[in-house]
């Protein structure tokens, strides 16, 4: 059975989402993100008999979960194995043409972090994998294995933000030539070789930045967020609510962008007399900054200490 799975996954920021999404009875809801079904559960106790909501997740272990916990909703819930930036082949399928909101919380899930051998924690010794969907063949093992140093640099620059990211390239380059990097604890070894004692974040620990940056290259986590949302866009009824919680920088900063391009109008020079270029805001932007978790929360789950949620709404 699926429950005998510890899938616990406390939900972010929840009455704030449920709040953003401003959930109607009779309304068609996606979770493009479905985990342990925290959010898909709210949504669904929100909705009436006519209401529906399509949980999509890509992990098998959390699409089996959130069936079995969606289950006492009948009807009205249906999860679908499926990545988020799927979204329109997925309603096609399912014969929906409008959505009333979709919810995005892109973190990676508690149990994905703390099931050793998935291969996300540098907490504990476990293959290198990191696949949120085990079909996809790329795993963090190839791209530490066999990615060059320039490549190995720029990901772990852009995607962790991480100063030292030629020293630890260049540690993985030596240390692979001599025989494969299996494991996390191996890579994690290298990583703490590559950053000099003084120059490490108390507050992390020195492989953070590195895991992440190698989870959002396994993944393709920030390349589907753009298309994804434009695409939940274009579904949406007017009025409909998109909100997506986003846990560091580089996700916020796209969000954000994202939404501010569909929110701007015309974009003709300001000397033409008239519009010319026809274009009109798609959605209004409902969170001019951010939305942060409360004390209480952060108190409860420390792990949303980082997260962000945004909303926009559709003309």
């Amino acid at each position: 059975m699926a429950e005998t799975v510890h899938f616990s996954h406390r939900p972010v920021m929840l009455e704030p989402c449920m709040e953003g999404l401003q959930i109607k009875p009779d309304g068609i809801y996606i979770d493009g993100t479905a985990g342990g079904a925290g959010h898909s559960s709210a949504i669904a106790s929100r909705l009436g008999e006519r209401g529906r909501l399509i949980a999509l997740d890509q992990d098998e272990t959390a699409v089996a979960v959130a069936s079995e916990r969606l289950s006492v909703f009948g009807e009205r819930a249906r999860v679908v194995r499926s990545n988020f930036c799927e979204l329109a082949s997925v309603c096609e399928s399912l014969g929906i043409d409008r959505i009333d909101g979709l919810l995005l919380d892109l973190g990676v899930s508690s149990y994905q972090l703390d099931t050793a051998e998935r291969g996300f924690s540098y907490q504990a010794d476990a293959p290198l994998d990191m696949r949120m969907d085990v079909r996809n063949p790329l795993t963090a093992r190839t791209v530490v294995n066999e990615y060059s140093e320039d490549a190995l640099r720029r990901i772990l620059f852009e995607y962790g933000e991480e100063r030292f990211s030629s020293r630890i390239a260049s540690n993985i380059i030596r240390e692979r030539a001599k025989a494969p990097i299996e494991t996390t604890g191996e890579l994690v070894e290298i990583i703490k070789r590559s950053i000099p004692l003084a120059q490490r974040d108390g507050g992390h620990h020195p492989a953070k930045r590195s895991f992440q940056a190698l989870r959002i290259e396994v993944n393709s986590e920030l390349d589907v967020i753009a298309p994804a949302i434009r695409s939940a866009v274009r579904l949406l009824s007017p009025g409909g609510r998109i909100a997506i919680i986003t846990f560091h920088s580089l996700e916020d900063r796209i969000v954000k962008q994202t939404f501010s391009e569909l929110a701007q109008g015309c974009t003709c020079p300001k000397n033409f007399p008239i519009c010319v270029c026809g274009r009109r805001p798609e959605v209004k932007v409902i969170t001019k900054k951010p939305i942060l978790p409360d004390a209480e929360e952060l108190e409860i789950n420390p792990r949303a200490r980082s997260a962000k949620l945004r909303v926009a709404e559709r003309l």
